[in-house]
């Protein structure tokens, strides 16, 4: 793992330590949530699906919009035809937390990730708890069975995992998983250098039958076209949008972009 990524788990296991005084009222609360909205469903189609992200700053890149209102971004992402949300609720290295996820699902009608370094069972309850509809798990960040335990343990919970990966090797970690949903970040979690054709070069390496989300770096429609001709089925979008002067219509622009099947079984 990169400094910046051990840092920020180091962060979230003081966090998980923080909350095991309240596990069972989250576990109750987890049990207890209505019906999950459908994540994966909303991504498929002829065109190319968009998460679109609330995301106020970041290690790489600082400030993006740390005044943003939760509620009036995801009304725009959403009057633009966005498929999905993803919030940040991060606080120490993004500037985001549980109201953003909540403020934003409470909004609209689609589907929410919550966007988060998850390393114990205890943040998935929390994120079922706060009323998240899918998870992220990031490959670089844990070990094979703790990769496949917590996969197992948000399924189960009836949440939608995307599972990210950046690599050929974490690619093959993933799979191994039969994951329904995975994300190449074109985003060096080492350098922070970034390159979008890390992402044309693994894509066809999915099945066909598993959504491909491109992650980081797309900008423009032409990085979006780009992505969807390499085979993603979906983009995550983050800084683009919440630097736009109209993000609804940067999203309507995004979901126009046709996509092109894999073949791959």
């Amino acid at each position: 793992m990169a400094n910046v990524l051990v840092e920020i788990v180091e962060s979230k296991r003081a966090e998980v330590a923080a909350l095991e005084p309240r596990r069972a009222a989250i576990e109750a609360a987890a049990a207890a949530a209505a019906p999950a909205r459908d994540f994966l469903g909303a991504l498929r189609g002829p065109t190319l699906g968009v998460i679109a992200e609330i995301k106020r700053m970041s290690p790489s890149k600082g400030a993006l919009a740390p005044d943003l209102d939760p509620v009036a971004t995801a009304q725009a992402y959403e009057s633009g035809g966005a498929s999905c949300l993803s919030v940040l609720t991060d606080g120490p290295y993004f500037g985001g937390g549980e109201s953003d996820l909540v403020a934003a699902r409470g909004a609209v009608g689609l589907p929410v990730l919550r966007k988060d370094f998850t390393i114990d069972r205890l943040q998935i309850d929390e994120a079922r708890a706060m009323g998240a509809d899918a998870v992220l798990l990031i490959v670089a960040a844990l070990d094979d069975p703790t990769l496949a335990d917590l996969h197992g343990h948000a399924v189960a919970r009836g949440l939608t995992v995307l599972v990210e990966v950046h690599d050929d090797a974490e690619l093959d970690r993933a799979l191994a998983l039969d994951p329904h949903l995975v994300g190449v970040n074109a985003r060096d979690l080492a350098s922070f250098a970034e390159d979008l054709s890390t992402g044309e070069r693994m894509v066809d390496r999915i099945p066909a039958g598993t959504v491909a989300v491109a992650e980081s770096a797309i900008r423009s429609i032409d990085d979006a076209r780009r992505m969807a001709e390499a085979g993603f089925d979906a983009v995550l979008v983050g800084e683009a949008l919440v630097r736009s002067d109209d993000p609804s219509r940067l999203v309507e622009a995004f979901r126009a972009v046709p996509t092109r099947p894999r073949t791959r079984a």
